[in-house]
């Protein structure tokens, strides 16, 4: 029975179209026919940015699936505002593009203003996106967007956020590469929850690596802030950042107005200032201090010389003594006697002063070698991908 299924399905006819497109205007007259399960495959070359497109809506098992058609040369969208934005769609993937030189956002993604109804049902793949002008102007814009996935993709000199989240749900970011930043790497804020980030290289982020939180303008908040608990307001809640490597950088993680973030499985490599900052921007009534982070199992190497407050910022208004620290492998590159850091809360079972033997950092390699005191620590030591 299970033969002959297998046997059935694959015999059955392939719902959807393949649309071959090779100009702007081709481009956005495929978009804009675009039925479920239709698959709009750009030719390499260079296109316009500045595009807009709304109401996509592909089905579960069909999505509408916009894709460079020779992944290996990737089509160049350039300029425009935005270079490319969606608004209020469904079941959608976008993959194998590249993005250069916008004059805002590179990739922007919302829910047009529809804070009820949000996007959902998206995939981002292979996309390639750098050189944004300074000043709060992101790769990759989410806003409104549930049940997403982002995966391999490349964000590079940004201004803002190489990937800034407002209102996002149920997510993941999965083996991307963030370099030579701006304010921040990832940032996960306005309502945003149930997100992972994981596997993920950091290299020169800027300020964070990742914000876990922000500050918002109350009409962004996404539920809206008159659905949230009068007194249980958030900016973000129930984040994961695990697997991932920082490299540089002033601080990788910043706790910023979130309740209930885990940290696990991370190696960060020598930050200019902290491992992390707790801290809480948005102050407004109602709002939840920073509050019940969770640093597990990372795998911090630091110098003396670029070590402030012993690795933890605290801001006023957060509530510290909530975190927890477990397991844990700190070491001190140029002071090793000097590794332990100045934790908010006394650390069970951490690991402090042993050279980690990495293979090779300057090739940004980080695993340990065999004999290695830190084999359970670190990205290398992490449980895998999290579905």
């Amino acid at each position: 029975m299970v033969v002959a299924a297998l046997v059935a399905l694959c015999l059955s006819p392939v719902s959807g179209t393949d649309v071959r497109v090779r100009n702007d205007n081709e481009l956005r007259q495929a978009v804009v026919a675009a039925k479920p399960g239709d698959r709009i495959l750009i030719e390499p070359g260079s296109y316009r940015g500045g595009i807009s497109f709304q109401n996509l809506a592909g089905k579960p098992g069909q999505p509408i699936v916009i894709a460079g058609g020779d992944p290996k040369r990737p089509p160049k969208f350039s300029g425009g505002g935005s270079a490319i934005h969606l608004s209020d769609i469904s079941h959608v993937e976008l993959r194998d593009i590249q993005i250069v030189n916008p004059q805002h956002n590179g990739l922007n993604i919302d829910d047009g203003g529809t804070l009820e109804t949000p996007s959902h049902h998206v995939v981002l793949a292979n996309i390639q996106v750098s050189d944004m002008p300074a000043g709060n102007n992101d790769g990759i814009k989410l806003s409104g967007l549930d049940d997403f996935v982002v995966r391999n993709c490349t964000v590079q000199r940004w201004g803002g956020s190489a990937i800034d989240m407002v209102g996002c749900h149920r997510g993941r970011i999965e083996g991307c590469t963030f370099r030579k930043g701006g304010s921040s790497g990832v940032q996960a804020k306005g309502g945003s929850s149930e997100i992972v980030i994981q596997g993920s290289l950091f290299h020169d982020y800027g300020e964070r690596g990742v914000n876990l939180g922000g500050s918002t303008g109350e009409p962004y908040f996404r539920p809206p802030i008159s659905m949230m608990p009068a007194k249980g307001r958030y900016e973000a809640r129930d984040l994961r950042v695990t697997g991932c490597t920082f490299v540089g950088g002033t601080a990788p993680i910043a706790f910023v107005g979130v309740t209930g973030a885990h940290v696990d499985f991370n190696t960060i490599y020598v930050p200019k200032q902290w491992a992390m900052r707790i801290l809480q921007e948005t102050t407004s009534t109602g709002f939840l201090p920073s509050q019940r982070g969770r640093f597990t199992d990372n795998l911090v190497i630091f110098r003396s010389d670029q070590w402030a407050a012993g690795g933890v910022n605290i801001g006023p208004g957060t509530q510290p003594e909530t975190f927890t620290f477990e397991r844990n492998f700190w070491y001190c590159m140029d002071r090793p006697s000097h590794s332990r850091p100045q934790l908010p809360t006394a650390e069970r079972d951490g690991q402090y002063g042993l050279d980690p033997q990495l293979s090779d950092p300057d090739k940004l390699d980080f695993r340990v070698q065999t004999g290695s005191p830190a084999k359970k620590f670190g990205a290398h030591a992490g449980p895998g991908p999290i579905r």
